[in-house]
């Protein structure tokens, strides 16, 4: 353990960012996540990536399959002595920080003596910030007292108690022009005032670039000590793109709406495409998959849907909310916000997968005319390159915001590459 970087892994969600840093052997002291579910997600992966390295992989099919309760998978977990790192499931406020720091450091104390922290990474909620979100509101501004432009706040200050050599930091462009740019410029002083640099200009860099088949961008901070005069801002190298959304979504079942199981769902006949097999998503060892249930729509949504595929697979054009016949509108407003319903392009890469999904699927309508329904859960977490194996906790409404909200693991392993070779040189 001793030989591994040590990172810190806060506001963790479903494990998106956590799940790169694993693939590049990083060790945890601990992972911070107020959601439950999200908590229980990352847990179930830690004990994963636990069971394979210790040859008790079976155990894991056991519990992805379907044949033993989530209970049960812990304790035989426990009992084959099996250790995750902890995972902390509780809010980051004034009032819970200093009981999370000691829990922390007496980890760091009896798991790791001797190490230090190495690395921060994670990113606070960014709802608050988002430019969706705006639009969803109305167009209206955030209040300025609202508590998640404030979060970044709690990340300063396990920075100043842990002092890694470097962090990461990740959040949507929206991030940099909240409250007029005022939000940005509060981060970069608060780093400089803890000892840390943050370049000037923030870097945005997109999920696309990774191999990931989703047009997503977002600001990537990565910070170092002020007198650490060898780390730099890595340079990432775009990737060219290798697949299309259709190949991730081919060898999955069709399904209409209110169709599936959230059990274990064979694949279709069929070879896989080169891109599941390059992009190690698919589960040949489960023979099957889960999380392939289509929600239930009502038929006049099915029939927008029918609409706005058909436009897309025609002419390639967005359908728009006053292009409808009358009998399907539902809204007075045909003037404004006319983006309502929005097709995955199957034949190139998706928009941005976002927790919104969680609500309705309107803006992630699967690209196949003769299904008419949105994604599921599982086609959503491929989009975000997550792959079969990975298993997803809560209802079906949480598991959609964990991926949503989430960094696509191929995303994450990149960075995790250049992180660890920032750190193994200098």
């Amino acid at each position: 353990m001793g030989s591994k970087f040590l990172i810190l892994d806060m506001f963790s969600g479903g494990g998106g960012l956590t799940e790169g840093f694993i693939r590049h052997s990083f060790d945890f002291l601990g992972h911070i996540e107020m959601d439950k579910n999200a908590a229980k997600t990352l847990e179930t992966r830690l004990l994963y990536h636990q069971l394979c390295e210790s040859g008790k992989g079976d155990l894991y099919r056991q519990y992805y399959c379907g044949e033993i309760e989530r209970e049960p998978f812990i304790q035989s977990a426990k009992d084959e002595g099996i250790e995750i790192s902890p995972v902390i499931n509780k809010e980051l406020s004034d009032a819970t920080n200093d009981a999370i720091i000691h829990e922390l450091n007496e980890t760091l104390k009896e798991d790791h003596p001797g190490q230090k922290v190495d690395a921060i990474i994670g990113g606070p909620p960014c709802q608050s910030f988002s430019l969706a979100g705006r639009g969803k509101n109305g167009k209206k501004p955030q209040p300025h007292d609202d508590p998640r432009n404030y979060l970044y706040k709690h990340y300063l200050r396990f920075l100043r108690e842990f002092q890694p050599r470097l962090f990461i930091f990740e959040n949507v462009p929206g991030m940099i022009s909240a409250k007029e740019g005022m939000i940005f410029s509060e981060v970069k002083a608060g780093c400089a005032e803890v000892g840390y640099h943050l370049d000037e200009k923030p870097h945005f860099l997109n999920a696309s670039d990774f191999g990931v088949l989703q047009d997503r961008k977002r600001v990537i901070f990565i910070g170092w000590k002020k007198d650490d005069k060898d780390l730099s801002y890595p340079e990432f190298s775009p990737m060219e793109r290798d697949g299309i959304v259709h190949d991730l979504l081919r060898d999955l079942h069709c399904h209409q709406a209110g169709e599936g199981e959230d059990t274990l769902q064979s694949y279709r006949p069929g070879p896989p495409s080169k891109y599941l097999k390059d992009k190690k998503l698919r589960t040949e060892d489960f023979k099957g998959v889960r999380h392939h249930a289509a929600r239930m729509h009502n038929e006049r949504d099915r029939a927008i849907y029918r609409i706005a595929i058909e436009k897309w697979d025609n002419s390639s054009h967005r359908l728009n909310y006053d292009e409808l016949p009358p009998e399907l509108k539902t809204h007075e407003n045909i003037s404004s916000f006319l983006d309502r319903f929005k097709v995955v392009n199957g034949r190139g890469i998706s928009h941005a997968i976002l927790a919104h999904l969680a609500k309705d699927g309107h803006y992630f309508i699967h690209p196949d005319l003769t299904q008419a329904r949105s994604l599921t859960v599982r086609e959503a977490a491929r989009i975000q390159s997550f792959p079969d194996d990975y298993l997803f906790e809560g209802p079906r409404s949480a598991k959609y915001v964990q991926i949503g909200n989430a960094v696509p693991p191929l995303m994450a392993e990149g960075i995790a590459e250049k992180i660890e070779r920032m750190l193994q040189l200098n």
